[in-house]
């Protein structure tokens, strides 16, 4: 047990393919495991018997998830952050190497510093569904790139690309049916669901990216659910400047997926369109307009998430 003079201890895991290297804070102790179930393994026991204030981890694309999982149901305080944001804190205090070990204690110091908040780990079914939504995504990428590619192709490889094009259009049909699948089985999701789509605009693949990948919604505010996703508006002002506001960091993932859906609403949502609309007259480039309907579009779902009613546009 820590005595009441002793320091709480920060962990900053800087993480790869292969490994995961370790630093401790205030201590100057760093060491590496393997990023696989025997290295994961003997990192938990490990951070188990020190018992750490807090970890943190960057965001590295789904090669963190297999330890921030075992990390949390060990009990561990998990934080998984932006890199961007890590990197700008590493500039803020004169970091500029960059080799693994060194990132693992900036993410020490970043931990102790700024104390982010810790990662509530979702269950498996919710995992699942991630997994899913994350994988449609990437078929979605392939199969862009694969149609941009045949339009320059050499006639030699066309029957190349739009064999693979029709194989990525039966996996994303599969993957589609899979999750329709997975929400029509829970009923908590099967009514949120039904809720978010009765908004005009809000349709199958806006729905389930914000039940994966913001289970926030409905559970915080306008303005915090608005800075979580990216689209609340920063200052830029210094002395008499007044400079441009915009929308910065968030959940990329869930941003663009609300960027078509208030693009569709902005179109066939009477409230969203009268809203693009009143800003475009008003001067406002198409871009902040459409912004300013993903805001509003936004702050509307997660208003009926928090209250469980389905769309009302004289409420709305």
């Amino acid at each position: 047990m820590k005595g009441k003079s002793e320091q709480p201890m920060f962990v900053g895991i800087d993480v790869s393919k292969a490994t995961l290297d370790v630093a401790l804070r205030p201590e100057e102790e760093t060491w590496s495991v393997s990023n696989d179930t025997k290295g994961i393994a003997k990192l938990v026991k490990t951070l188990g018997k020190r018992q750490p204030a807090l970890i943190v981890v960057e965001a590295t694309g789904g090669y963190e998830m297999s330890a921030v999982v075992a990390l949390v149901e060990a009990g561990l305080a998990v934080a998984v952050v932006n890199p961007r944001q890590t990197r700008d804190f590493a500039k803020a205090i004169g970091r500029l190497a960059k080799t693994d070990r060194v990132d693992a204690k900036m993410l020490a110091h970043f931990a102790e510093a700024v104390q982010p908040e810790p990662r509530t780990l979702p269950d498996e079914e919710t995992r699942a569904l991630q997994a899913l939504v994350i994988r449609r995504r990437q078929l979605l990428e392939m199969q862009v790139s694969e149609r941009n590619r045949l339009h320059q192709a050499h006639q030699s490889q066309k029957a190349s690309l739009e064999s693979h094009i029709e194989w990525l259009e039966q996996e994303l049909n599969q993957i589609n049916e899979q999750i329709r699948a997975i929400l029509q089985n829970n009923a908590v999701w099967r009514e949120k669901d039904d809720l978010l789509r009765s908004v005009p605009g809000v349709g199958p693949v806006l729905s389930c990216t914000l039940l994966a990948e913001l289970p926030e919604l409905g559970v915080l505010n306008r303005k915090q659910i608005a800075a979580l996703v990216g689209v609340a508006p920063f200052n830029n002002d210094s002395g008499k400047k007044k400079g441009t506001r915009s929308v910065w960091g968030g959940r990329a993932s869930v941003r663009c997926a609300l960027y078509m859906g208030a693009l569709s609403a902005s179109q066939h949502n009477p409230i969203i369109s009268a809203f693009y609309q009143r800003l475009i007259q008003a001067g406002k480039p198409s871009k902040v307009a459409l912004t300013a309907c993903m805001r509003k579009l936004l702050t509307i779902l997660n208003s009926m998430a928090s209250h469980g009613t389905h769309w009302q546009p004289n409420l709305a």
